[in-house]
């Protein structure tokens, strides 16, 4: 029975965590796993956790900062992902986990949903509205062209600039258009051209590419610096079928540099040609009012009031004679008829005066000293003085007695 009864080994829970977790790590070192992101969480610290789940399960997972740094896009909960990395144990809570180093969309690029998700909220800032697109000048001085100094954009655009008018002035601001460093650059050159504002019209541009090649002008920095420029910027990267942010954000879009160059650059002898003609046109408009004018002053010469124009002077002071002739017998009338109409107002005035009663043998009685009206027997009292007007004079008496 001794020999049966071996000494069991007890585990310690940190003991058997540490064995799971290299055996976890030794057996699934580099793994590509599939799922639906869920519990996305960006961290201070810039680490990323979030879930992989499926109909089934879950699995944690984490991934750190130096590897997240790398993504072409933004992860979010609900996004379809296949995440590489390999399978460790978090051995404070004792929960198996991914440690993520790659994340890939899936059934779209990673390079395109960073576009799609870029566009969308450059979209919603407004970035792209019609109300911030600044007018092309249609026959620049100066333009300015930000590229590569030995692509075939430029010389596509020095070319059509010979060709259609050698006299615009075509400067040029060298940069990068693909790899590393390349968006700084071109941002750069943008800002550069606005601050010595010796342009009259920007063209950003490249020539075709891949996705890949074309993405610097897919970057934030290049869309906020063309957003932000007081000259007018015309955008043509790739060739028809591309589309880069630029586009969107620019005051114009080209669909390759040689179209660009088109646009800005007039064709010299189509103006020529237009202002001949003008010049024609102008010339015989001119000779044809000149004839008009002409004709009517032979008509002028000999209409009657040129040839008689004394006569027109008479007649119109004959005109004003009548008219001060009317205008004094007007006035004659005018006085008559109000003379009458006052006579009969004052006639009518004198008829309603109490000095013309008095003129027919009435008299008016006051009491004195005050002057008040006497109307009836009862206003006065013996030995008052009463003052008595009649229709010539007045005479003042004592009340003997009241009845």
């Amino acid at each position: 029975m001794p020999n049966e009864q071996k000494e069991k080994h007890v585990y310690t829970v940190t003991e058997l965590t540490k064995y799971i977790r290299v055996i976890l790590e030794d057996s699934f070192p580099n793994v590509w796993i599939e799922g639906e992101i869920s519990n996305y969480t960006l961290h201070s610290s810039g680490h990323m956790y979030f879930s992989l789940r499926d109909a089934n399960s879950v699995l944690k997972c984490a991934m750190f900062k130096r590897a997240n740094e790398k993504l072409k896009f933004k992860p979010k909960d609900g996004m379809k992902v296949i995440c590489f990395g390999s399978i460790s144990v978090y051995e404070a809570r004792g929960d198996y986990q991914l440690i993520v180093q790659e994340i890939e969309p899936k059934g779209v690029g990673a390079l395109q949903l960073q576009f799609q998700q870029l566009k969308e909220r450059l979209f919603k800032e407004g970035l792209f509205d019609e109300r911030h697109k600044i007018r092309i000048p249609f026959l620049p001085m100066r333009i300015g062209v930000v590229t590569s100094p030995t692509g075939a954009a430029i010389r596509d655009i020095l070319n059509i600039s010979r060709r259609r008018f050698s006299n615009v002035e075509i400067i040029i601001n060298p940069v990068k258009v693909q790899g590393e460093g390349a968006k700084d650059e071109i941002a750069a050159a943008i800002r550069q051209f606005n601050k010595l504002a010796n342009i009259d019209v920007m063209i950003v541009t490249r020539g075709g590419g891949s996705l890949e090649d074309l993405w610097p002008f897919n970057e934030e920095a290049v869309a906020r610096a063309i957003y932000d420029s007081e000259i007018p910027v015309i955008s043509a990267v790739g060739h028809e079928i591309d589309y880069t942010i630029s586009d969107f954000v620019a005051d114009f879009r080209a669909p390759t540099p040689s179209a660009a160059a088109e646009l800005v650059i007039p064709n010299k002898d189509d103006l020529v040609g237009l202002i001949r003609t003008s010049v024609t046109r102008l010339k015989n408009a001119l000779i044809n009012e000149l004839e008009m004018l002409q004709e009517k002053l032979a008509k002028l010469r000999g209409s009657y009031v040129l040839r008689q124009p004394l006569n027109m002077v008479i007649q119109y002071q004959q005109k004003i004679d009548g008219l001060v002739e009317d205008l004094m017998l007007h006035t004659d009338h005018l006085v008559i008829r109000r003379e009458e109409s006052f006579k009969l107002l004052a006639g009518k005035l004198d008829t309603l005066s109490p000095l013309a009663i008095l003129n027919r043998g009435y008299s008016i009685t006051a009491k004195l000293p005050e002057g008040r009206i006497i109307k009836t027997a009862s206003d006065i009292k013996q030995g008052d003085l009463v003052e008595t007007k009649l229709g010539k004079g007045k005479f003042t008496s004592k009340v003997e007695s009241v009845s």
